[in-house]
């Protein structure tokens, strides 16, 4: 999500709560992705509701006890929570808080692979799923098809998905591909991606090389790029026999293009001097 004024620095609060909400173990953190995604679906399909709940003339305190009343026994405390501290903010178009509530429930889902150790597969999943999608026109249509209807979409994809990918992925993909809130697929799982990425404060490297490359060579391509942007970094590797110059390596807008060893050579040069 890019927020701007009011939107930014209530997200940014918003974030912190949710942190705190996590950092507790018995806070159910798959159980509040659910309920968040809810109350997402909720403010996004019905407008006047969301344009109430950020009224700025609208006293803040009463805003979120408007949040309390709707949602009443249907989400458990920490969602209610959340969402009572997201309405008292301020936002710059009503349209932020539904974006914000978005994010908060993948980054709960993200949370929670996180906890069982599997974040690590969901950032691959989502990546070559990516590439699966990206691969495929037909796939990709039906996907992206606004005649089909959410229960068909989430068949298919728990036929392409169901026992070959982590839970948290799954449930990540479908919500995408079932409420797309006018994304084409491709930027939602980028906005996935990248999350999934922040959870460890990674940054992540999209490595496109002409061969696979060895264990060693992504160890130190790993360690090379870490040092030069100065933040953990995460490899998203593909393999493509015409990519010009070996290796490929797209990190946020920047793109390295050069063959492995003049890449990691030059890295260490710069590392050095």
């Amino acid at each position: 999500m890019t927020a701007h004024g009011a939107s930014r620095e209530a997200l940014a609060a918003a974030r912190e709560r949710l942190d705190a909400l996590t950092d507790a173990t018995s806070v159910d953190a798959a159980r509040l992705a659910d309920e968040l995604a809810a109350v997402t679906a909720l403010l996004d399909r019905e407008v006047s509701l969301r344009r109430v709940l950020t009224d700025p003339a609208q006293d803040g305190e009463a805003k979120a006890q408007l949040a309390r009343r709707l949602l009443g026994t249907q989400v458990g405390g920490p969602t209610a929570d959340l969402v009572a501290g997201l309405v008292r903010a301020r936002w710059s178009q009503s349209r932020d808080l539904v974006d914000a509530l978005e994010e908060l429930a993948n980054t709960a889902d993200l949370t929670a692979a996180q906890r069982d150790g599997s974040l690590d597969d969901v950032e691959d999943e989502l990546f070559r799923f990516g590439r699966i999608v990206g691969s495929s026109t037909e796939l990709r249509a039906a996907l992206t098809d606004r005649k089909a209807t959410a229960p068909a979409k989430g068949a298919l994809l728990r036929t392409l998905l169901g026992g070959r990918a982590k839970p948290v992925t799954e449930r990540l993909v479908t919500r995408l591909v079932t409420a797309p809130r006018g994304r084409s697929l491709e930027a939602g799982l980028e906005s996935l991606s990248k999350l999934a990425a922040e959870r460890r404060d990674r940054m992540v490297a999209v490595v496109t090389s002409a061969v696979p490359l060895s264990d060693p060579q992504k160890q130190r391509l790993g360690a090379a790029l870490a040092k030069l942007y100065g933040r953990p970094m995460h490899l998203n590797l593909d393999v493509d026999p015409g990519v010009l110059g070996g290796m490929r390596v797209q990190v946020g807008d920047e793109v390295i293009n050069g063959s492995i060893a003049d890449r990691l050579e030059d890295a260490g040069r710069r590392l050095a001097g």
